[in-house]
């Protein structure tokens, strides 16, 4: 039994605008990741999803609720699909809190976590969701950390190569869970 995740990181919020590396931080989004997010819906609410998952953080679930407004599509909040909690560091420049990242993969970043534990978080998530939804197409809207914990339990992705690789945004990814 199967279930297909759709994986689509939250819209443009007024962080990333600011250059910010909001982790736990709430950011709302901006007018531009408003758009994107009604451009999200326009592309994914005639692809047979059953239900769409996000993180808890305002974000993900502005996208969500932009995306899917007026679909009879179910929307849920998870903790587990949030960002890398940052600590002490949410909200400061991305290029301070990114810049070395590799040294927080195993150990946490002050007052919050490493990047091994957030990717460990997301994958309960993963270990959960077939109770449910197996044999369905679901949407996850979340954070870096949530496309990291997808490569790494559904495609065997090494988080050594996932920390040291550039984002690059796309038009969301596609995973088989089994």
């Amino acid at each position: 039994m199967t279930t297909e995740i759709i994986f689509e990181t939250h819209s443009w919020s007024e962080d990333n605008e600011h250059g910010a590396a909001s982790g736990w931080h709430d950011s709302p989004l901006s007018a531009r990741g408003q758009t994107a997010a009604q451009t999200l819906g326009a592309r994914r609410r005639a692809d047979g999803l059953r239900a769409v998952f996000t993180s808890d953080l305002s974000r993900a679930i502005e996208t969500a609720r932009i995306a899917f407004a007026g679909s009879t599509v179910p929307l849920f909040y998870d903790w587990r699909l949030r960002e890398c909690d940052y600590g002490e560091w949410n909200g400061l420049p991305a290029a301070r809190v990114h810049g070395d990242r590799a040294r927080y993969l195993d150990q946490p970043y002050p007052g919050g976590e490493s990047w091994r534990q957030a990717v460990g978080r997301v994958g309960y998530f993963l270990g959960d969701l077939h109770l449910r939804w197996q044999d369905t197409r679901v949407l996850v809207i979340g954070h870096i950390a949530t496309r990291w914990a997808f490569e790494y339990f559904l495609n065997g992705v090494p988080l050594e190569e996932l920390v040291d690789a550039d984002f690059s945004w796309q038009e969301g990814w596609e995973y088989r869970l089994t």
